[in-house]
């Protein structure tokens, strides 16, 4: 009894602070409305207003996914499906596609995927590498030998075809191939001996499971997602979460995967709960006829597991979050890869919210609404680059130029926005708390993701006008520093808040009438330029984290 009135009051607590987030925006649109100033100043506080309209809706889609959970699971730890009894073990193709990875990545890989206990499998290597770009290189033609003494060293079935599509392009050929596509141009070559492996290993898989080449699973990886899959004919994929083991190496990696876990703990589990998870292209099982239902992966995006997603709800099957860490990878060391990554991640998600906005209005009435918001809440996220230098523009602007956006006395900008911020803020880290997360290593993760805007800004135009850049393999070994020069964005925004912060400085001795206004875009901009100088702190070309894990314990 006492757990349940625990479990709703927490839910009532959390819906008081969405509440508290649509009183803070009426008010605000209210105050811009009634405010007597010129028509150009209302014009900049509408972006501004628009930005805070942005970062709002996002939060209050964290929430829905928290309040969830919570509603669904007695404790937030529980929040796994149910696993019945795996009663048949059908014939499971484990794929790992790789694009030029260091062997030894692979290596690590191939050895956990031939260690998993799940007997009725083979597993593929599918070598997607660019031979063809330079077949005189020798040292492609030494990679490429290399690869093939790999899989014979492991008996690893290699598979290579005619470069198209990508990730994408390549399971979509290897489908064709299972099923016997004469007009294919591939090679294969199978190590594996045995008379089953001659009859077994060309036949269609009902289910499929990718892996990427850096992620090496756990021995009992595949039963649990077979068991699920087995329950009910409908369910197209169930996907799994992501983990760096190497948090604890440097600051970059340790900072990333603390914005992976605000991503899978909650949201995930969230959308889990509403059938709306998508792919996220690895550590993932797949039913075979659901991928070829859909035409295989899209091919013309650079997330295709995401952006299918969509097709296979818009087909009528389901999808299913299972939150139990089954595979393990290495996150990005350094500023470089995890810029590279984030570009990919929002260029995918951006292009994928262009697509999901003309499938809605091609078919409104295919997936409910519920389901039609959640793919645009996810998809639209990495707008935050913009949205971002939006707010942190703005008191720079009034602290040099005297330019207002806001339009609200000091007064009110207290008692109506900050007791928003400071409850909404408490709200998101006391959330992870629940998880057993320390404050101040979320904070470093989110910080982290703020001086990444100007990789979502460019990645935002790219998605937006279809623009494809080459694709960037995430470096896997080694780690440098990034050239200051390429932060020039983050370096020149936290000059520019310097010189606003003593520039405004200045004018609270002259200026008393404005004190408080002054004061309180100086102390923002202020927080801005620390945010800014963070660069200083992650630019490192190796930093040892103290001894710790994730969930907080020394």
């Amino acid at each position: 009894m006492l757990k349940e009135f625990t479990k709703y009051l927490i839910v009532t607590i959390l819906c008081s602070v969405i509440v508290l987030m649509f009183l803070y925006l009426t008010v605000r649109l209210f105050l811009m409305i009634t405010a007597s100033y010129f028509w150009y100043d209302k014009c900049l506080g509408s972006i501004l207003l628009f930005a805070e309209v942005f970062i709002i809706v996002q939060g209050i889609g964290y929430l829905t996914e928290v309040i969830r959970v919570f509603l669904r699971y007695d404790l937030p730890e529980q929040d796994r499906p149910q696993v019945p009894k795996l009663k048949t073990k059908p014939y499971v193709a484990i794929l790992i596609p790789s694009y030029k990875e260091p062997l030894a990545v692979i290596e690590e890989t191939l050895v956990g995927s031939y260690n998993l206990t799940y007997k009725n499998k083979h597993i593929f290597l599918l070598d997607d590498t660019r031979y063809d770009l330079n077949p005189h290189d020798k040292k492609l033609i030494k990679y490429k030998q290399d690869i093939e003494e790999l899989c014979q060293k492991f008996n690893i079935n290699l598979f290579r075809h005619k470069w198209h599509g990508a990730k994408a392009g390549i399971i979509n050929d290897f489908l064709k191939f299972v099923e016997g596509d004469k007009n294919l141009e591939f090679y294969f070559k199978s190590f594996e001996k045995s008379a089953y492996t001659r009859t077994k290993v060309l036949s269609k898989p009902k289910y499929i499971v990718v892996l990427d080449a850096d992620q090496n699973p756990f021995p009992e990886f595949v039963e649990s997602l077979v068991a699920l899959s087995e329950n009910d004919d409908k369910i197209a994929f169930v996907q799994t979460p992501q983990y760096y083991t190497n948090f604890q190496k440097n600051r970059i990696a340790h900072a990333a995967a603390l914005q992976q876990i605000i991503f899978y703990e909650y949201i995930c589990v969230g959308k889990g709960i509403k059938e709306v998870i998508f792919c996220c292209g690895s550590n993932v099982l797949i039913r075979t006829e659901a991928l070829l239902d859909i035409g295989g992966f899209d091919e013309t995006s650079i997330t295709e597991d995401s952006a299918s997603s969509i097709y296979f709800h818009l087909r009528g099957w389901k999808t299913i979050y299972y939150n139990k860490v089954g595979v393990f990878g290495k996150g990005p060391e350094d500023l470089g890869s995890f810029f590279k990554q984030q570009f990919r991640w929002a260029a995918g998600s951006i292009d994928f919210f262009r697509n999901i906005i003309k499938c809605f209005f091609k078919n409104p009435l295919k997936l409910s609404l519920i389901r039609w918001w959640e793919y645009i809440l996810s998809t639209s996220f990495y707008f935050s680059g913009l949205v971002y230098l939006i707010l942190w523009v703005c008191p720079i602007l009034y602290l040099l130029f005297g330019i207002p956006t806001f339009f609200a006395s000091p007064t009110i900008y207290g008692v109506v926005f900050l007791p928003y911020i400071v409850l909404s803020l408490s709200t998101f880290y006391w959330t992870l708390r629940k998880r057993h997360y320390r404050t101040r290593d979320l904070l470093r993760g989110q910080v982290l993701l703020l001086i990444a805007f100007p990789i979502f800004i460019k990645a935002s135009i790219y998605g937006l006008f279809g623009i494809r850049k080459k694709f960037e393999v995430t470096r896997k070994k080694g780690v440098c520093e990034y050239p200051f020069r390429k932060l020039w964005p983050q370096l020149g925004l936290g000059l520019l808040c310097f010189v606003a912060v003593i520039w405004g400085i200045n004018r609270l001795f002259y200026e008393s009438e404005h004190f408080f206004a002054l004061l309180l875009n100086i102390i923002w901009t202020f927080f801005n330029f620390c945010i800014m100088a963070s660069v200083f702190y992650f630019n490192v070309p190796k930093k040892i984290m103290r001894k710790t894990n994730l969930l907080g314990i020394e």
